[in-house]
């Protein structure tokens, strides 16, 4: 890996858990437990546009990491890979299909298949399928946040000159 695809890879990182950390101080905006806007998946879903498969794995996996030690919740850190993988590795797949202007597609289905990754391990750990009652809650409202993240990122594409760092 080139010196300036791996600074950029570090920045994008520490924009990812600088936006992770500041939504763990803002109040929740759903009392259900897991609804959230996921803001770092801002820069996953721009990273899988711009970045190969395996340095977004890297990135994605570092931030999840890192985000569970700031949190000090490293209890999290089990639906926390699942989800951010399960994401991962569907919008992979979808960017073959889905060009990059409709980015806020790809992040809505990243979103579903987070939810969907976080309640298997819930199913897994609680050995119940009571849990699976969160289910349509969690798509519904992961839908609205992974459009929210995809316009986001959409922006960010057409206002920063990132590629920069990659064409190097």
């Amino acid at each position: 890996m080139k010196l300036r695809k791996l600074v950029a890879l570090s920045l994008l990182t520490s924009l990812a858990l600088i936006m992770f950390i500041i939504e763990l101080r803002l109040p929740n905006l759903c009392p259900v437990a897991g609804v959230k806007l996921g803001l770092a998946n801002i820069i996953t879903v721009y990273c899988i546009y711009h970045f190969s498969a395996c340095e977004t794995g890297l990135l994605v996996l570092s931030r999840v990491i890192l985000g569970s030690l700031f949190s000090g919740n490293m209890y999290s850190l089990m639906y926390s890979t699942a989800g951010a993988f399960a994401c991962l590795f569907g919008m992979i797949l979808i960017k073959r299909i889905i060009p990059e202007k409709y980015i806020w597609l790809c992040s809505i289905i990243g979103a579903v298949l987070h939810n969907t990754g976080q309640i298997l391990v819930a199913v897994l750990v609680t050995r119940t399928f009571s849990v699976m009652s969160y289910y349509p809650i969690l798509i519904f409202t992961g839908s609205l946040a992974g459009l929210f993240t995809g316009l986001c990122a959409k922006i960010l594409i057409s206002r920063a000159d990132l590629n920069y760092f990659i064409r190097q």
